[in-house]
This record gives structure tokens, C-alpha cells and sequence, in this order.
């Protein structure tokens, strides 16, 4: 027997995602967003309706793209919480510091350890369609061949239904392969 839901965004894992953007002061700022995801090989897209991140990125066609992690949730879902608007010191109170992506006119914020950097495409029905311009990852999640190891990265997922943030589980399975014994 399943149980019908209607149309709901339950899609599992949802990645937490941190979007950083620069003011028209160039002051870095940050939102936890949970709509978006992978669109192509160097495309990216999320929902994130009105918002200073959303005025930032239409201002300077540019953002960042981090994932939170387990070592900052608390920092993470603040960001989310909490308008630049309302709060000029939302960066410092989550303790969050940037550094200026080398690619684009966008903050990397240092203490997570995975962004994509990104420039605006367009804007399509509200949803931003973004080129990922570069990829820059701490070595602190680079495995021995220099590659991200998600042994060593501690991304979190959101859950729409149970409104949580989990940790990602084991491996348990290899793509590409586990499925050539059923040919």
C-alpha cells in the first residue's frame, strides 16, 4: 500500500546550500537555501524568491555555492534564519569569514570547505541559472590522489518532511559498476 502526498518537494538528499554574495557595499553575506541542484555539466540552479542574496546576485551576476556541512550546522542554519537586511553583522555572528573568489565577484566562505563559483546566466521564472566557473575545496577533504573524498567531507542534507538537517551515509555502492552483474 503507499500513501499519496500530492505534489510536495520530497526529494531526498536535498543539499544545504549556502549561497554567498556581495552587497553594493561589497560586504559578504549569506543564505542557506535548500532549492536547487545540478542542472548540467557547469550549470547550477536555485529558488530563493526575495531576498538581500537575491538583490546581490542580480546587482553583481555573480555567487558562491558552498556546502554545509556537519561541523556547521548551527552556523548554517542561521544564515537561513537571519536577513542581511536586518542584521549587518550576520556574517561575524555565524562566524563565518570570506575570501574573494579568484573567478568571480562573490565571497568564499572559508570555513566550508566545498563552493562552486559561480556566474549568473539569467533568471528564469524567479529560479537563477548559474555557470560554475570554478570548484575550490580544502585539502582537508582531498583524498591521496588530490580528489574530494566524502570520507573526509561531512556534507548535510535537509529534510523537507521532518524539517532536519542529516548527515550523508556509507557508501554502498559504486556507479558504473554495481550494476554491469545484472547484465
Amino acid at each position: 500500500m503507499r500513501k499519496n502526498f500530492g505534489a510536495k518537494p520530497f526529494l531526498f538528499p536535498q543539499p544545504v546550500m549556502i549561497i554567498g554574495s556581495y552587497n553594493e557595499k561589497g560586504e559578504s553575506n549569506a543564505m542557506n537555501a535548500a532549492w536547487g541542484g545540478i542542472v548540467g555539466m557547469d550549470e547550477i540552479i536555485i529558488s530563493l524568491g526575495s531576498h538581500q542574496t537575491t538583490d546581490n546576485i542580480m546587482t553583481n551576476k555573480a555567487f558562491t555555492v558552498s556546502m554545509a556541512d556537519v561541523d556547521h550546522v548551527a552556523a548554517c542554519d542561521y544564515v537561513g534564519l537571519v536577513s542581511g537586511k536586518d542584521e549587518p553583522r550576520k556574517m561575524e555572528k555565524a562566524g563565518f569569514t570570506t575570501t574573494k573568489s579568484d573567478f568571480v565577484n562573490a565571497p568564499v566562505i572559508n570555513e566550508l570547505p566545498l563552493t562552486l563559483e559561480c556566474e549568473m546566466i539569467k533568471v528564469l521564472d524567479g529560479l537563477i541559472l548559474g555557470r560554475i566557473v570554478n570548484v575550490s575545496a580544502d585539502e582537508s577533504i582531498l583524498d591521496q590522489e588530490g580528489t574530494i573524498s566524502l570520507e573526509k567531507f561531512a556534507p548535510i542534507t535537509y529534510d523537507t518532511v521532518g524539517l532536519k538537517y542529516y548527515r550523508l551515509g556509507d557508501c554502498v555502492g559504486k556507479a558504473f559498476s554495481d550494476g554491469k552483474a545484472l547484465k
